[in-house]
């Protein structure tokens, strides 16, 4: 698709070519992850995590209100952009955050861009928006118009501004306790009103979010946390790929760096304590606060701010079995017992793998867009000639299953549960192994898979099937087919 921009661009006219190289540069982006969700669901402590570094402000303030954009950049900065299109330039505070106070009136600003130093921003762009259903109608309405790529924020938004705020590519909607009616029609509306490809639930991602709040004081959430997110995935199912569960603070706390040598000596010294007295400083935070104890009520109520009393009841209990734990093993478990890697895991798997895709179906439907608009007729043949080019090609063939997978995970045509999970694993990944359900096998193994699938999917579009249900089938069965040559091309040319 960039290859296609770039030949044909230098061929339209003016108008029409800029649209085109605009197309080409965002197709050379990171893949754009909005982060949404109610208020106070704690999106900015999840942004934190994902960016490995505390600097979106956590407490509801003037920059919690405005959407949010953090991208890749040779040095730290951040831009106030004006609905006309002007920048006012501000450093980070003294706690390398951004700055509560912005400097520009807040009806004067269509949002705030954040340029930062960290690799984990160098293939992905995260969005944080302000809450969508908040109690002020103008935070909701300004998040929902950024990511459902509705009209720009204010009608006089420049073109530069409204291309920064032309929505993202893929969504993780942050909820806490149950989700609310609301919430699914958020994500609905994200799925119907964003562009062909991203309009997909497994676009989105569910986040379940302080699930330490769901069992007692320091006490383990894992066991009610698993099964009430598997719930809530099957209630999501039509708008979400996955829900995930997740204990946000201790993801910002360990991914940022955030816990010192000071606050592990400070952990060391409750673990040496007596049971008694560990179980009687764990059983609440007024306790935890305010009981007399070795360790000072300021280094307490700091361990407070960066772990809860699940975080700090936890890394007690894993310095009570390992006394000598260092302090660089003590982090990565409290990662571990966070759930960030499986959120990682997962991001990996529903958006960063088939990222080309999600982009180059963001670039055809662009250019079809684009083709339909254009002034010249000799622009629009051009770029309708080049578009049928793409969709003659092999491996077209990726983004029609993109496409069949949104009709089935939405409800729009029904398959047998087996066969729904099985085309949404070909849709999601280009991995064999994972695709076939067969880690590790040879290649030979995986080609034979590949093949009884295809001829499976094929006979299931001949014998029994509803015309749509046989459109989507002949569709999986292609892929298969494709699948089985590309591993047994592989394993020859190796």
């Amino acid at each position: 698709m960039a290859d296609l921009c770039q030949e044909v661009g230098h061929r339209l006219g003016g108008g029409t070519q800029a649209q085109v190289f605009d197309v080409r540069r965002r197709l050379g982006e990171p893949l754009r992850v909005a982060i949404a969700g109610r208020l106070k669901a704690g999106k900015s402590t999840l942004v934190n995590a994902l960016i490995g570094r505390r600097v979106a402000p956590t407490e509801v303030g003037e920059c919690t209100r405005i959407v949010t954009q953090f991208r890749y950049g040779t040095s730290d900065r951040v831009d106030v952009v004006r609905k006309n299109g002007t920048r006012a330039s501000l450093p980070l505070d003294e706690a390398g955050m951004i700055p509560q106070k912005l400097g520009v009136p807040r009806n004067d600003i269509g949002y705030v861009d954040v340029t930062l130093t960290s690799d984990h921003l160098r293939d992905l762009t995260v969005i944080d928006t302000p809450g969508l259903a908040s109690a002020n109608q103008a935070v909701s309405a300004q998040a929902q118009k950024f990511l459902f790529n509705e009209a720009p924020i204010d009608d006089d938004l420049d073109e530069d501004s409204a291309r920064a705020l032309s929505g993202s590519e893929a969504i993780i909607y942050v909820f806490t306790q149950s989700v609310r009616e609301d919430d699914v029609q958020a994500l609905e509306a994200f799925r119907s009103m964003s562009a062909r490809l991203s309009s997909n639930p497994i676009n989105s991602l569910g986040l379940f979010n302080k699930v330490d709040k769901l069992a007692g004081s320091g006490a383990d959430p894992w066991p009610v946390a698993e099964p009430l997110a598997s719930d809530q995935a099957k209630v999501l199912r039509r708008v979400v790929s996955d829900v995930v569960p997740i204990v946000g603070l201790l993801a910002e706390t360990t991914e940022a760096g955030r816990l010192t040598a000071a606050d592990c000596e400070a952990l060391r010294q409750l673990a040496a304590l007596p049971q008694g007295e560990r179980q009687v400083l764990l059983a609440s935070v007024d306790l935890f606060c305010n009981r007399e104890s070795a360790v000072s009520r300021e280094a307490r109520e700091r361990l407070l701010r960066l772990l809860d009393l699940y975080g700090i009841s936890f890394a007690i209990h894993m310095l009570v079995r390992q006394p000598q734990l260092a302090t660089g093993e003590l982090v990565r478990l409290l990662l571990q017992a966070s759930g960030f890697l499986r959120l990682r895991q997962t991001l990996d798997q529903a958006f960063r793998w088939r990222s080309d895709a999600i982009k180059a179906g963001w670039g055809l439907s662009s250019l079809e867009k684009i083709a339909s608009h254009a002034e010249r007729p000799q622009d629009r043949e051009l770029l309708r000639d080049a578009i049928e080019r793409v969709l003659q090609q092999p491996d077209y063939h990726r983004l029609r299953l993109l496409e069949v997978a949104q009709l089935v995970t939405t409800g729009a045509v029904d398959l047998p549960e087996d066969m729904q999970g099985e085309l949404t694993k070909l849709a999601l990944s280009t991995d064999p192994q994972w695709i076939l359900s067969l880690p590790g096998a040879p290649a030979d193994h995986l080609v034979k898979a590949a093949l009884e699938a295809a001829t499976r999917w094929r006979a299931y579009a001949v014998a029994g099937a509803s015309p749509a249900q046989s459109r989507v089938a002949l569709v999986a069965h292609r892929g298969f087919y494709l699948l089985s040559q590309r591993v047994r091309g592989q394993a020859h040319f190796n």
